[in-house]
């Protein structure tokens, strides 16, 4: 399937490598045209049961906490599904729960499971694809925040459609 290239006239000021990009690899960015909605960061410590939260997750994603620096993220990639080709301007780090299957960063394989942990750098190319027989199940940290706090993707069409919408975008803090 292929997929928009998001904000494709700002591909000036991402660094040199991306600049070869194909027509199905998606650039999220943390800009829009809509005014970005400011909020307060929290100044208490949140707490999660994160094996839980993730397993009993029936939704593509869902945020969990955004904080000033970073954003919690849990995430349900369907048996035969992927999370996507993408682009971050920000630093991910995505830790998986269960279920099997690959990561395609930049290029280069890597067999995820239960248990392992991928970290994605800012600007690297990747996809997380689903090669096992359950759902591959994950939590995510962004670093900044990369969606709006009340995110929740049923399905990762609807997300790809809301992030190249506009309508889904990080928040600015007081």
């Amino acid at each position: 399937m292929l997929r928009s290239i998001l904000l494709a006239q700002k591909l000036t000021s991402l660094p040199s490598p991306l600049t070869i990009l194909r027509p199905s690899t998606r650039i999220c960015r943390n800009f829009s045209a809509a005014p970005v909605r400011k909020m307060e960061a929290p100044k208490d410590m949140s707490h999660f049961k994160i094996d839980a939260e993730v397993k009993n997750s029936s939704v593509f994603r869902r945020v969990l906490w955004t904080g000033t620096h970073s954003q919690l993220v849990i995430m349900n990639v369907p048996v035969g599904g992927e999370i996507g080709e993408e682009v971050h301007t920000v630093d991910q780090h995505l830790t998986f729960t269960s279920g099997s299957g690959k990561a395609i960063v930049n290029g280069k394989e890597q067999e995820v499971s239960g248990g392992s942990l991928a970290i994605v750098p800012a600007g690297a190319k990747h996809n997380f694809v689903n090669t096992g027989d359950s759902p591959l199940l994950l939590y995510t940290v962004y670093a900044p925040a990369e969606h709006d706090p009340h995110t929740v993707h049923e399905t990762r069409e609807e997300g790809d459609k809301l992030e190249e919408e506009g309508k889904d975008e990080a928040p600015k803090f007081k």
